[in-house]
């Protein structure tokens, strides 16, 4: 996993660059979240950053947390891990003191949502889509985020029923700020980035504290209300069996296996 950032100069003066490469699709480890997190964080601390551009490389943008880590780890760390690691990373890009553009390209599901969703102006190239999984993984979230993309009772059919949405159509709501050929797509980033750069950096970090300050809903409390939701699924094992089916593992087989073992030996002391 790596997370990179970097400052551009030149035409691009102001620009910081911030890259995620988690071959093959972008699933972030727990580690991978806090990174983006970090990023954004020096963004905001650093004056001489504008504004930001959060992209990926690869085949798509992000495809929400790396499950796999999840099933492969023993109790509920990878599971703590990646709530806090997503809310960390979510809170950190919706509250950067400078504007951040999200650069999509190809597939943004899941945890991906949470960062576009919270990007205070996202461009795609032409055949992305984006979609909201987690009924199917036994999990609740971001649906506070798709909500800032979509209409609510659209929002609630793409939840419902996991279906995905295309940045065209996202175009048409008016949530997706420009469309590009995906080989264009990073130039059409800096390109809106620029325009943004050469206004006074102090006008804009005010306006985007404004902007957050008017928000009608709080995004913060709002997903971490979604999260409490996946912690009770957790705990009922729902989770694990959904999870199980998607990562070829039998992690509910064994937190059964040792529920028993439990209930065994205090029967018979």
């Amino acid at each position: 996993m790596t997370v990179t950032s970097e400052l551009r100069d030149g035409a691009h003066s102001g620009i910081r660059v911030v890259t995620m490469n988690a071959p093959p699709v972008n699933a972030l480890t727990v580690q991978g979240w806090f990174d983006v997190a970090a990023a954004l964080d020096e963004a905001s601390a650093d004056l001489d950053t504008k504004v930001v551009v959060l992209r990926a490389e690869g085949k798509g943008f992000n495809a929400g947390v790396d499950i796999k880590e999840m099933q492969h780890t023993e109790g509920f760390d990878a599971l703590i891990g990646a709530n806090k690691g997503c809310y960390a990373a979510f809170k950190a890009v919706y509250e950067c003191a400078v504007p951040v553009i999200a650069a999509v390209n190809g597939f943004c599901v899941g945890g991906g949502v949470g960062l576009v969703g919270n990007a205070d102006i996202v461009v795609a190239s032409d055949d992305a889509y984006f979609g909201v999984p987690e009924v199917k993984q036994g999990a609740l979230g971001a649906a506070t985020h798709m909500a800032r993309l979509v209409p609510q009772q659209m929002m609630r059919a793409l939840y419902f029923t996991a279906a995905t949405i295309p940045a065209t159509e996202l175009h048409r709501f008016g949530s997706v700020y420009r469309l590009a050929p995906r080989e264009q797509l990073l130039d059409v980033a800096l390109e809106v980035a620029a325009d943004i750069a050469a206004k006074d950096t102090r006008v804009i970090r005010a306006a985007k504290e404004a902007l957050n300050g008017i928000e009608p809903v709080d995004v913060n409390k709002s997903y971490r209300f979604e999260q409490g939701f996946t912690f009770e699924l957790n705990l009922a094992g729902v989770s694990d069996e959904l999870r199980d089916d998607f990562a070829g593992t039998d992690k509910a087989g064994v937190s059964r296996l040792a529920g028993a073992r439990t209930s065994t030996t205090e029967e018979n002391q």
